[in-house]
C-alpha cells in the first residue's frame, strides 16, 4: 500500500517539485534564466514592457474547504485568482511563485492533486512555476500565489480611467460560481446520488437543462477561467477606459472601480447576465453579490462601443449600464424604478 503521509523530507519534496516544474515549462518559449533550486529566481523582462506583480492568498475555511473542493480544484483556483488579476490589467502572465503552508496530517495524495491542478492551468496559460516556499504547521492550509506578468509600456488598464458617459460591460455570466458553491453544499451525503464533479476544461454533455446548468455552475466554481486573452484584446486595442476582475461580487467591485475613478454608475437589472433557469430575485442576488466569478468588469467610451464584439471567443460580453458623474451607484429594476445598489459582496474585514 502506498504511503499516504507527506514527503519524508524537504529535499525529497524539492526534488519532486523541481521535476514537475521542468516538465511543465511552457513549450515554444524560453523559461527563466534561473528557476527553482537557488536562493531566488532570475527572469527576463522585455525592454518595451512593464512588469506586473500580483499575489493572492487562498486559505482553508475561507476560500476553500477540503470536504467540498477536490485538491485539483484548490490548486487551479489558487493560481486562477492571480492570473485573473493579470488579465484585469490587460497583461500577459509569465511566471509564478507558489508558497504553501500545510498541516502534517495532510496526505501526499492531496498535495500531488493540488499541484496537478495548478500545473494543468499553468500549462494552458504558458506560465512557468519558478519557485516558492513550503512549510508544515498545525493550522489551516494556506496558499500564496505570486504571479509576474508583462504589458507594453502605457497599455496597462487601471480602475481609475472610467469617465461619465462610458458604458459598463461585464464578460460571461455572473453568479455562476456562487451557484456552483451552493450546488456543492447541497450535494447529498449518499455518494451514489451525488452530482458528478466536472474536470478542468470539461463541458456539459447532452443532459437536461437543470443538470446542465448545475454542471456549468460547478465548473465555474471549481475551475474558473481567467479572461487573460480578453484583457489583452481590450488593452492592446485601447478599447477599455478602465477594468478590473470580478472576485468579490459586482456590487462591491463596481463600487471599487467607481471610487478609484471618482464617478458613479447606473446598472440595469434586466441587462445583467444572470444564472438561469432560476427565480429572477435569486438570480439577481447571485449575479450582484455572488463573487468569485473572475470575469472582467470594464468601461468603454461610447465612441468605441461599435468595436466591442457581442462575444469574445465563447465568452459573451454584456453592456449592463453607464458611468455617471454623480458619485452614487443606482440599480434600475425591470419596472423602471431606480434604487441605490448597496455593496454586499465579500469583504474580509466586514466578517470579523
Amino acid at each position: 500500500m502506498r504511503d499516504e503521509r507527506l514527503f519524508k523530507s524537504e529535499p525529497e519534496f524539492i526534488s519532486w517539485i523541481l521535476r514537475q516544474a521542468w516538465r511543465n515549462v511552457p513549450k515554444g518559449r524560453k523559461g527563466p534564466s534561473l528557476g527553482i533550486g537557488d536562493d531566488a529566481a532570475l527572469v527576463r523582462v522585455p525592454a518595451d514592457c512593464e512588469l506586473i506583480l500580483t499575489t493572492d492568498l487562498s486559505i482553508e475555511g475561507v476560500h476553500f474547504k477540503t470536504a467540498l473542493h477536490p485538491p485539483e480544484s484548490v490548486g487551479h483556483r489558487a493560481l486562477a485568482r492571480s492570473l485573473s488579476d493579470i488579465s484585469a490589467m490587460g497583461g500577459t502572465p509569465r511566471y509564478a511563485l507558489i508558497s504553501l503552508a500545510i498541516s502534517p496530517s495532510q496526505s501526499r495524495n492531496w498535495l500531488e492533486g493540488f499541484f496537478r491542478g495548478l500545473f494543468a492551468l499553468a500549462r494552458r496559460f504558458r506560465v512557468a512555476i519558478i519557485g516558492g516556499d513550503t512549510s508544515v504547521f498545525d493550522g489551516p492550509c494556506t496558499i500564496d500565489a505570486v504571479v509576474a506578468g508583462e504589458v507594453r509600456h502605457g497599455r496597462a488598464l487601471r480602475r481609475s480611467g472610467a469617465r461619465p458617459g462610458d458604458l459598463i460591460y461585464v464578460s460571461g455570466r455572473l453568479g455562476m460560481s456562487a451557484l456552483g458553491l451552493r450546488a456543492l453544499q447541497e450535494r447529498p451525503k449518499n455518494r451514489k446520488k451525488q452530482t458528478k464533479l466536472p474536470k478542468p476544461g470539461e463541458r456539459a454533455g447532452r443532459i437536461p437543462l437543470g443538470a446542465q446548468t448545475t454542471q456549468a455552475a460547478l465548473r465555474a466554481h471549481l475551475f474558473p477561467e481567467p479572461q487573460c486573452a480578453l484583457g489583452q484584446f481590450l488593452g492592446k486595442r485601447r478599447l477599455a477606459s478602465s477594468m478590473m476582475d470580478l472576485s468579490d461580487g459586482l456590487s462591491l467591485d463596481l463600487r471599487r472601480l467607481c471610487d478609484a475613478s471618482g464617478v458613479g454608475a447606473t446598472v440595469f437589472a434586466d441587462r445583467l447576465p444572470t444564472p438561469s433557469p432560476l427565480d429572477f430575485d435569486d438570480a439577481l442576488a447571485l449575479s450582484l453579490h455572488g463573487g468569485e466569478d473572475y470575469q472582467l468588469l470594464f468601461t468603454v467610451p461610447k465612441a468605441r462601443q461599435s468595436k466591442i464584439p457581442s462575444r469574445f471567443g465563447r465568452t459573451p460580453l454584456h453592456c449592463i449600464g453607464e458611468i455617471q458623474a454623480r458619485r452614487r451607484i443606482m440599480l434600475v429594476t425591470p419596472e423602471g424604478q431606480s434604487q441605490p445598489l448597496e455593496p454586499q459582496g465579500y469583504d474580509h474585514f466586514a466578517r470579523r
